[in-house]
């Protein structure tokens, strides 16, 4: 398995985990409250900032474990990425316009971070998924 398809499980598992704790944490405290009204801002910052700390540290457990083509790319894997942040990147799009529409329309706060974050999500998601198949199933160069 190649180094960068790795680094795109580690990412999608990392993102999933941590998102899936933010939403049993806002869940857990919402009780009978409308969820617009349950503080989601620290655990929101706190499970990106996990996140980003898994993320690193698993990616150095795994270069540590296995150092084989940890620090090179050739030019399948710089495809395959740009391929995978191209995906990605349209629910940081669909997040941001959403975003910019619920503020328009004088939504509350909760729900326009909570849809920028979910997109957040699904971008790292479906762009390491996108890198995943790539990888097991190739790709068409253009």
């Amino acid at each position: 398995m190649a180094f960068e398809e790795k680094r795109a499980w580690m990412m999608a598992l990392v993102t999933v985990g941590a998102y899936a704790a933010y939403a049993a944490v806002v869940l857990g405290r919402a009780g009978g409250t409308p969820l617009a009204e349950v503080p989601y801002a620290s655990p929101l910052l706190w499970t990106i900032a996990a996140a980003i700390v898994a993320s690193i540290l698993l990616h150095i457990a795994v270069s540590i474990v296995s150092p084989e083509g940890a620090n090179e790319k050739d030019q399948r894997d710089r495809e395959i990425s740009r391929l995978g942040d191209h995906i990605g990147q349209s629910f940081v799009v669909v997040g941001g316009v959403a975003a910019l529409g619920m503020a328009l329309a004088k939504w509350d706060h909760f729900w326009i971070a909570n849809v920028i974050y979910l997109c957040f999500a699904l971008s790292a998601v479906v762009g390491s998924v996108a890198k995943i198949v790539a990888y097991r199933r190739g790709f068409q160069s253009w």
